[in-house]
């Protein structure tokens, strides 16, 4: 298994343990009576579930096993690869830490780096579908 592969897996483990900590905090959190941090989790609980687990473990096994691109480069470029994993995780992280800080805290500034980790994970998409896209063939 190509290093790439095991970082986008292992990030992608650490993430759906991170979502299920969010939701189980939701949960109780809700039940003692609650808290504006209760509602200003659910987009963290959502993307760190969707991007951080679902999308990073897609990402990892398509670099994994989808057919060579070529035999020197079966994978395509590693180096857009890392790129798509540094770029989607930064985006993610900062997503995490600051949709919280905005909905608590609106028109202070916040909705900026948001923007700034929704272009990151855009970004990390792009070269995702640039990657794989050369390695969609017929035999």
């Amino acid at each position: 298994m190509p290093p790439l592969t095991r970082w986008f897996i292992k990030s992608s483990l650490i993430f759906l343990v991170g979502a299920f900590l969010v939701r189980l905090y939701q949960s109780i959190a809700s039940q003692l009576g609650g808290s504006p941090l209760v509602a200003a989790l659910g987009p963290v609980y959502f993307h760190t579930f969707l991007v951080g687990w679902i999308t990073q473990l897609i990402f990892g096994v398509v670099f994994w096993m989808f057919p060579k691109y070529t035999m020197e480069k079966p994978s395509g470029s590693e180096t857009l690869g890392w790129f798509t994993f540094w770029l989607l995780n930064a985006g993610l992280i900062l997503r995490v830490v600051t949709e919280p800080l905005n909905t608590l805290n609106p028109g202070s500034g916040w909705g900026w780096l948001l923007a700034a980790s929704a272009i990151l994970q855009w970004l990390a998409g792009l070269g995702f579908v640039l990657n794989t896209w050369i390695r969609v063939k017929e035999k």
